[in-house]
C-alpha cells in the first residue's frame, strides 16, 4: 500500500515550502516520524518526518523547488509492497537500460509545476472574496505602494496573492503577463513537456565594470522558484547561488531597509557587576539547574525594563496608526551555520533569570536541529543581537520588521575608565539601538538606553 507525503502547512500564513534537501533517497528504508526531508519557509526551516514506515518509492519534487502546501512531493511504499518490488525489479534485466533515459526526461518536471493555467482562472474568485490570501510580506508592499491586493491576479495556490504577483503589479506588469498567461502557458504546454532544462546561464561582460574575481564579467543565476539553482564554475572563481534561506534574510533586510529609516544610538555599559555576580553563581547555577548562566538573560531583563518605561520602543507601525504591544516578546537573533534566524522569547517580562536562560537555550537547540515551529519565530515585539559573542566591539543591525528599535550588544572586556576622578579596570560593553525614526526619536531612543544602563550597573534581581 503506497502512501503519499506531501508539503506541509507550517503555520496559517504559510502557503508554499521549498525542499532544500532530501536525507533519503528512492530505495531507503524510513520508519515513521524519522526525518524524510528539510524544508525552508517565510519563518523557519525545518526536518519534515515520515508519515509512515515502509521504502522511499519516488520522490516527487526535487531539491530546490517551491511547491504550494498539499502538494504530493513523495511517496512511500509499505514495507511488503517495497519487498516484493525489490524482489521483482532484478528480474526485469532487459528493461532496465530504458530506466536511465526514463530519468533525464523527469529533470524538467519540476519547471512543469509552477506553469499550469489553472490559478490565474482562480484570481476573479479571489478578487470578489472579502479577504485576499496574502503574506504579511505582499499586504506590506502593497500598502507601501498603495495597491489594492482585491486588484493583483493571484497565481499561488488557491488564487494566493504572491510576492512575485506584487512585484509584478508593482513594476506595472501584473495585467499584461495576466493577460498573456494562459495563451502562453498553452501554446508551450506540449513544447515544455519534452524540451530540456535549459543550460547555466553564460556570464555576460559588464560595460566598465568588474564581476567577480575582476575578470570583467558576471553570472546572474536564477532567482525564480522552480528552477533547479546550482554552483557554477568558470575558470579560476566560481558563482554560488543564494540558498534559499539566504535569499529569505535578503528579502527582509532589503524590505527593512527600505521601510523604515534607521538611526543609531551608542551607549557604554559598566558590567562589572553582572561579571562578578555571573563569575560567582554560574558554577552553582550549572549544578542546580541544568543550564548554563550567560549573560544575555541579564540584558533580556534590562530591556524588558525599559520598554516598560519607554512602550514606543515596544510598537510597531500600521500604515499611519502606531500599534502599542501589550505584551513583550523579545526576539533573539541565532546565528546558524547555514543562517541567521530570530525565534522569540514570548512574555519574557513575565520570566526570572532562571526561566529566560532555560527558554533560550531551548530556542537556540531546536533552531540549530531545525525543529522550531512558525509560531516560535512569530509576533516578536522588540529584538535583541548579540555581535559580541563573536568579539564584536559593536554593531549597527537592521531592524527586525515590524518592530521599531533593535538593541545590539557588543563584546564585554576589561578596559580603564575613570570612576571618581580615578582609572579604575572595569568590564565595559558597548551597546547600541538601531530605530525606526517614524515612530522613535532620539530622545525616546537615549532614555531608553539610560534605562537599559541603569538596570544594569545597579543590578539587584535575584537569579531564581
Amino acid at each position: 500500500m503506497a502512501a503519499d507525503v506531501v508539503m506541509p502547512q507550517m503555520g496559517e500564513s504559510i502557503f508554499e515550502g521549498t525542499i532544500t534537501k532530501w536525507l533519503k533517497k528512492p530505495g531507503d528504508k524510513v520508519e515513521r516520524d524519522e526525518p524524510l526531508f528539510e524544508i525552508s519557509t517565510d519563518k523557519v526551516d525545518a526536518e519534515i518526518p515520515s508519515p509512515s514506515a515502509g521504502v522511499l518509492k519516488e520522490i516527487k519534487v526535487s531539491e530546490g523547488q517551491t511547491v504550494p502546501i498539499n502538494t504530493v512531493v513523495a511517496v512511500i511504499d509499505a514495507a511488503g509492497s517495497a519487498a516484493a518490488a525489490s524482489t521483482t525489479a532484478p528480474a526485469k534485466a532487459a528493461p532496465a537500460p530504458a530506466a536511465v533515459p526514463a530519468a533525464a526526461p523527469a529533470a524538467p518536471k519540476p519547471q512543469i509545476v509552477p506553469p499550469p493555467a489553472a490559478p490565474p482562472a482562480a484570481a476573479p474568485a479571489a478578487k470578489d472574496a472579502a479577504r485576499v490570501h496574502s503574506s504579511p510580506l505582499v499586504r506590506r508592499m502593497a500598502k507601501e505602494h498603495g495597491i489594492d491586493l482585491t486588484t493583483v491576479p493571484g497565481t499561488g495556490a488557491g488564487g494566493r496573492v504572491s510576492k512575485t504577483d506584487i512585484e509584478a503589479a508593482i513594476s506595472g506588469s501584473a495585467a499584461p503577463a495576466a493577460a498573456s498567461a494562459p495563451a502562453a502557458a498553452q501554446a508551450s504546454a506540449p513544447a515544455a513537456r519534452t524540451a530540456p532544462p535549459p543550460p547555466p546561464v553564460a556570464p555576460a561582460p559588464l560595460a566598465g565594470g568588474s564581476g567577480p574575481a575582476g575578470h570583467g564579467t558576471q553570472y546572474v543565476p536564477s532567482l525564480q522558484l522552480g528552477v533547479p539553482r546550482e554552483r557554477v564554475y568558470f575558470g579560476d572563481y566560481e558563482v554560488e547561488p543564494l540558498s534559499n534561506m539566504r535569499l529569505k534574510i535578503a528579502e527582509h533586510m532589503v524590505a527593512s531597509k527600505h521601510v523604515s529609516p534607521h538611526v543609531y544610538s551608542v551607549d557604554e555599559i559598566d558590567m562589572t557587576k553582572i561579571a562578578s555576580l555571573r563569575a560567582k553563581s554560574k558554577d552553582e547555577f550549572e549544578k542546580s539547574y541544568g543550564t548554563k548562566l550567560t549573560f544575555m538573560p541579564f540584558f533580556v531583563k534590562a530591556a524588558v525594563a525599559g520598554l516598560r518605561a519607554y512602550p514606543t520602543l515596544n510598537s510597531s507601525l500600521d500604515g499611519t496608526s502606531v500599534v502599542r504591544h501589550k505584551e513583550i516578546n523579545i526576539g533573539i537573533a541565532v546565528a546558524l551555520d547555514w543562517g541567521l534566524i530570530v525565534p522569540v522569547v514570548k512574555s519574557a517580562d513575565e520570566k526570572n533569570i532562571l526561566g529566560i536562560q532555560r527558554t533560550m537555550n531551548d530556542l537556540a537547540e531546536r533552531a540549530r536541529s531545525k525543529k522550531l515551529k512558525p509560531e516560535e519565530v512569530q509576533e516578536g515585539t522588540f529584538s535583541i543581537t548579540n555581535p559580541g559573542v563573536f568579539g564584536g566591539l559593536f554593531g549597527l543591525p537592521v531592524i527586525s520588521q515590524p518592530n521599531v528599535g533593535i538593541l545590539g550588544l557588543g563584546a564585554i572586556e576589561k578596559r580603564p575608565v575613570v570612576i571618581n576622578d580615578s582609572i579604575a579596570i572595569r568590564s565595559m560593553c558597548y551597546v547600541t539601538l538601531s530605530y525606526d525614526h517614524r515612530v522613535v526619536d532620539g530622545a525616546i531612543a537615549h532614555q531608553f538606553l539610560h534605562k537599559v544602563k541603569e538596570t544594569l550597573e545597579n543590578w539587584s534581581e535575584p537569579l531564581v
